[in-house]
């Protein structure tokens, strides 16, 4: 659904999911040099350092400067000619990032989202997508590049539940009338103009290549010269039998299937996870016969089997726009996301603002949450929950505040 495919766009903004950022200390209290590491106690035991409590849970100093770390990646790769200046525009929201997502998912815990079930699917669509057999394979992929299983699961399922939250709480409550639709078209017409192009999706049959013939012994006497390595070779029956194979599948989509579903299924191409998606091609971007078939073909129209160089394709117009400001009926879903994105935006920072200020929330002095609500109850330890502590009882959210 559309509100919920929202959702993934406003985590690009938050990045409350992949690299969260905060502010450090005031330059008028100069850390002590050992300050980034964990405090060693006197027996020896290596303390993490916690900067924030967010209800039963806490926000290290290890976490925080992980995700400045990881903030400083994304910047060079999104800004590689002044990341610096990206990377000091944002750093300030890297704690308010850190505590958005501690209180959205201790709000999908009060809903009873897990995210178990969608997990499975998603690590399962990965494992298909890099073409792997098993989920344990993907696993085995993991550690290659060294990552943590669990740990990449956890973050997985933790941008799961946060979707989950936001779709429920915040974008659900979403609306965009006619009339937003059609102002926001007549004001932002001339951003829309653009060159024609076509988004293509393909399903490609490669005839299956024969043995090649066994290649003379090394030793053979009456060879004296190495011979080169013998090639499969593709044969007639072959190329008859994908020719075949492809009008079998395009009468198929031709009886009512969905072409993305016989990609996926059948195709032999890379894009056959993605349902045979090629992305978009402007005029002289594809060799001219492709061109003069695609081009005169209309958004949904499909094509005959035609010969190609890796075998036998089909391919899919899946939208075709004419040079120009395109009409308002081809440029609505990208309107009604624009609209949806700027309502989103701010409606989440509201309801995260209203969650801090009903939530058990204590910063570190010298650590700023850019997020901050004037309402929110500054936490006082009364001497009760000074005594619990003392005697090793943890304090649930709100216990211990006046």
């Amino acid at each position: 659904m559309k509100k919920l495919c929202l959702v993934l766009i406003v985590f690009a903004c938050l990045s409350a999911l992949a690299a969260a950022q905060a502010v450090a200390a005031p330059a008028a209290q100069p850390a002590a040099p050992a300050a980034a590491q964990p405090a060693p106690q006197a027996n020896g035991q290596v303390v993490e350092e916690i900067i924030t409590r967010v209800n039963n849970q806490i926000i290290t100093r290890s976490e925080f400067e992980r995700s400045k770390d990881q903030l400083r990646d994304e910047v060079k790769q999104q800004n590689s000619k002044d990341p610096d200046k990206s990377f000091a525009e944002r750093e300030k929201d890297v704690l308010r990032d850190l505590i958005d997502q501690q209180l959205l998912l201790d709000k999908g815990k009060d809903l009873g989202i897990t995210g178990d079930t969608d997990l499975i699917k998603q690590l399962d669509q990965m494992r298909k997508d890099m073409k792997l057999d098993t989920l344990e394979d993907l696993e085995k992929e993991a550690a290659k590049q060294g990552i943590s299983w669990e740990d990449f699961k956890q973050t997985q399922r933790n941008q799961i539940i946060t979707r989950k939250v936001i779709g429920e709480e915040v974008s659900s409550h979403l609306s965009v009338t006619k009339e937003e639709e059609q102002k926001f078209y007549d004001d932002h017409k001339s951003e829309m103009e653009g060159p024609e192009f076509i988004r293509l999706s393909e399903i490609l049959v490669a005839p299956k290549a024969s043995a090649p013939a066994a290649a003379p012994a090394a030793n053979d006497p009456n060879s004296p010269a190495p011979a080169p390595a013998a090639q499969p070779v593709v044969d007639d029956a072959a190329l008859s039998a994908a020719e075949a194979k492809a009008n079998d599948l395009l009468k198929q989509i031709h009886d009512g299937a969905s072409f993305e579903d016989v990609a996926k299924k059948s195709s032999d191409g890379p894009s056959a996870a993605d349902g045979g998606a090629l992305g978009v091609f402007k005029r002289g971007q594809l060799a001219k016969e492709l061109e003069d078939k695609t081009f005169a073909m209309k958004s949904g129209e499909v094509t005959d089997v035609i010969r190609a160089k890796q075998g036998f394709i089909i391919l899919k117009v899946v939208d075709h726009q004419m040079a120009g400001i395109p009409p308002f009926k081809d440029a609505l879903p990208k309107i009604q996301d624009a609209l949806y994105y700027e309502k989103l935006q701010p409606a989440l920072r509201a309801y995260l603002t209203k969650l801090r200020e009903d939530a058990y929330l204590d910063v570190k002095p010298g650590y700023v949450d850019s997020g901050a609500s004037p309402n929110q109850t500054k936490p006082i330890e009364t001497a009760s929950a000074q005594t619990d502590v003392k005697k090793g009882r943890k304090r649930h959210k709100k216990l211990g505040i006046l």
